[in-house]
């Protein structure tokens, strides 16, 4: 039998695939970051953020992963003993949970099932209970479910009392809406290897006057971290930065004004319409109660292999998606169309997953989840 020339597709939700145009700039070299030159570059790159965040107020680059700039809000916001409420309903919600614990926070979690999305009363009511909240931690889109949470109406709970609403938008940012400034957002984070169809390396945060004060009165320990430091040398960096991502942030938050963050938020908007039309047509179940547009998260049938099947795509057909984390690995297969990705990647990725399962003993009508995601494109006229 003839064997195929494999080429590798990557359709998981980070990091995503990287356009060539935004490779080469990283490729440039790499100039002292203490000049004026450089700093322009960097001053372009952090006044579209600005735009991209919806936000009036600075935005902060650091040389981490998501991860990082998480433990950074954490960090710059908690004393210990402070009151801080976080949103568990996934592998990175249990990350906020970890951090509040590790920066000695009075803890109180709001434990939600994977892959349902906490309800606005849930918040309601823990900060009926806790008056006292410095903080609340939530997550956007969830991405170990698929899950959106419902970010602009809980802040509407959470302006209303003296607790700062942060939010990671790690993954969410750029795929789903998310308005800072209007939905009074106080601190969103987020990471470049997602959205920003770039590697990783750069995380970013911003905040708001009522957040900054929270910052400026923590007397929690921090050093790299610690944004006081970053406010005070903005634009330039207190610490050496990235200098050739940062080459490519200027490049890629550029192209992305260009598009403007509606049409941004439209393009995965309908990428995520074909792909969850796709997989119900194919007969599949969705896991997320509230599926977004960052990934499509899908069920594995009882008598299907789930990680073997993922195993089997990446390692033998060139085409990566992710399985599921702790308790979900082998149940679910996340299948991202976030960042650099068009309508024939979700075609190629829904045609993949066609002959997979039937290969793995479920059968699916070859072609028809493909038709579905096909129809929607062609719905939408794109």
């Amino acid at each position: 039998m003839a064997k195929l020339v494999r080429k590798n597709y990557l359709m998981a939700p980070g990091p995503t695939p990287v356009p060539i145009d935004l490779l080469l700039e990283g490729a440039k070299d790499t100039i002292h970051h203490r000049t004026p030159q450089y700093l322009e570059i960097q001053s372009t790159a952090l006044e579209n953020l600005k735009y991209l965040f919806q936000t009036k107020n600075n935005v902060y680059t650091l040389a981490a992963s998501g991860t990082g700039v998480m433990e950074a809000a954490v960090a710059n916001l908690i004393s210990p003993g402070d009151t801080a409420i976080a949103v568990n309903g996934g592998k990175f919600g249990e990350r906020w949970c970890e951090l509040c614990k590790a920066y000695d926070a009075n803890l109180v979690e709001i434990d939600i099932e994977w892959g349902k999305y906490v309800r606005v009363e849930q918040i309601k009511k823990a900060l009926e209970e806790h008056p006292e909240t410095k903080a609340v931690f939530t997550t956007i889109s969830e991405t170990s479910t698929g899950v959106v949470h419902p970010i602009k109406e809980i802040a509407e709970i959470v302006k209303e009392t003296d607790a700062v609403l942060v939010v990671d938008a790690i993954s969410g940012m750029l795929a789903e809406p998310l308005k800072m400034d209007d939905w009074n957002i106080d601190v969103v984070v987020t990471g470049v290897q997602k959205g920003f169809m770039m590697p990783p390396g750069v995380a970013m945060i911003a905040l708001s006057d009522k957040a900054m004060k929270v910052v400026e009165n923590s007397n929690n320990r921090r050093y790299y971290f610690d944004l006081r430091a970053y406010k005070k040398s903005f634009p330039d960096s207190p610490y050496t930065p990235p200098v050739n991502l940062v080459y490519q942030l200027a490049k890629a938050t550029e192209s992305l004004k260009e598009e403007t963050i509606e049409n941004v938020w439209e393009r995965h908007r309908i990428l995520a319409e074909a792909t969850r039309a796709a997989i119900k047509a194919m007969n599949l179940e969705l896991f997320a109660e509230r599926p977004g547009n960052v990934l499509t998260a899908i069920k594995v049938p009882h008598n299907v292999n789930g990680e073997g099947i993922v195993k089997f795509l990446r390692d033998e057909w060139g085409v990566t998606f992710a399985g599921g984390q702790s308790q979900l690995k082998g149940k679910i297969i996340r299948i991202a169309h976030l960042g650099y990705m068009s309508k024939f990647d979700v075609i190629i990725a829904v045609s993949a997953l066609e002959m997979a399962f039937n290969k793995f003993g479920f059968e699916v009508e070859l072609g028809k989840g493909v038709k579905a995601a096909e129809e929607v494109f062609m719905k939408e006229g794109v």
